[in-house]
């Protein structure tokens, strides 16, 4: 089975300049927990998850003001640059869905942006890979359930 198969197409994404505060807002918004990150050209820059925007509200100089300072004007002067990871770790539509279970294993990472030319052109994440293994039309709901922890 190739990538292009499994993939969600046309997968939510954010500007690099774009707040911490609005990459969570759209996690919410869509029920997801990564966005590809791209610059004002469309290509992709790298990835941010609802981990690592978590991981930043952690960070030493941001912590300390948690409580005498609302979260959300933390997130808001956040850019998603700042918390990124980047580059991000990729797969090409045509490559097996084998490839790229091992580059999510190997690497301890949730999603892989599917990438043509720079540009993202679908998303695949453990969910997807998890609904292949159980067989999505029996139960899509129940691995949503047991997987996804949305922010």
């Amino acid at each position: 089975m190739r990538i292009h198969e499994l993939m969600s197409e046309k997968p939510q994404t954010i500007e690099a300049g774009a707040s911490c505060h609005d990459a969570i807002e759209r996690m919410v918004r869509h029920r997801i927990r990564h966005l590809p990150v791209t610059d004002a050209e469309g290509r992709l820059v790298g990835v941010v998850t609802d981990r690592d925007i978590r991981h930043h509200l952690f960070a030493p100089g941001v912590f300390d003001d948690v409580g005498s300072v609302s979260v959300e004007r933390l997130l808001k002067r956040a850019p998603v640059s700042d918390v990124m990871s980047a580059p991000a770790v990729t797969v090409g539509a045509d490559e097996p869905l084998e490839e790229a279970a091992r580059r999510m294993a190997e690497g301890g990472i949730g999603s892989l942006p599917v990438v043509d030319r720079g540009r993202v052109v679908g998303i695949l994440t453990e969910t997807d890979l998890l609904r292949r293994i159980v067989g999505a039309d029996a139960c899509c709901g129940d691995v949503e359930t047991i997987v996804v922890s949305y922010p």
